[in-house]
């Protein structure tokens, strides 16, 4: 089973669902590569990046930019700045890079 994403806040067990059925169809596709697993595959491929797509980001970005509509009627400037800034950049992945002694990469 697969642990959700913290920096996809619209990742939930809905998503988990599409994820393990579309990795099932990938694996039966794997051990018999016949074209009604190949069409099966696809199917259930588009079906599940269309529920990504559709479905989950965009009600997030709907919800997303409702709250920084509320920040701004309320007046909440620290806030409604701080949703902007993590809404342009979006997510960042750390980058940690080795040393060894000597401080060399």
């Amino acid at each position: 089973m697969h642990e959700l994403k913290q920096h996809k806040p619209w990742f939930d067990e809905e998503c988990l669902g599409f994820l393990d059925q579309r990795n099932g169809t990938k694996m039966q596709r794997l051990r018999d590569p016949c074209q009604v697993n190949v069409d099966n595959q696809n199917n259930v491929r588009s079906k599940g990046s269309r529920n990504f797509r559709n479905k989950k980001k965009k009600e997030y970005l709907k919800a997303k930019i409702e709250e920084l509509q509320t920040n701004s009627k309320l007046k909440n400037i620290r806030n409604l700045y701080r949703d902007i800034s993590d809404f342009k950049k979006g997510y960042q992945p750390r980058t940690n890079i080795l040393k060894d002694e000597k401080g060399w990469l």
